[in-house]
């Protein structure tokens, strides 16, 4: 049975940082991307960033560029994002996915976890 379970989401003031991480079992994911998503209470769930399977190329949605870091250690079989200068506008549910397919960015999920709740307070 395939599980993505996710864990470090919290409450952080603006401008703190938390690190997401999610783990994968069930079978290996070394072969395909895999990302983060979340969703704001009354909005639909966005992309936040794409991973490739290597590792190289990823891809981050405009409003987290340069503040959200992506990574992944196939041998673990876990994917992480390190979230630094968090705004209030980040709060959300995060969810890791993981995608048979190889489009980088993900625009969706085969796989995915049962979310994370980030808040970030003002």
């Amino acid at each position: 049975q395939v599980q993505l379970v996710e864990s470090g989401g919290g409450l952080v003031q603006a401008g703190g940082s938390l690190r997401l991480s999610c783990a994968a079992s069930g079978r290996t994911f070394s072969q395909y991307t895999m990302g983060w998503f979340r969703q704001a209470p009354g909005k639909e769930r966005e992309h936040v960033a794409t991973i490739s399977w290597s590792g190289g190329a990823p891809y981050y949605a405009d409003s987290v560029k340069g503040r959200f870091t992506i990574s992944r250690d196939n041998a673990k079989n876990t994917v992480s994002l390190q979230m630094n200068g968090l705004k209030p506008e980040d709060t959300a549910v995060y969810y890791c996915a993981v995608s048979f397919s190889l489009r980088i960015p993900m625009v969706g999920g085969d796989y995915w976890g049962q979310g994370t709740q980030v808040t970030v307070s003002s």
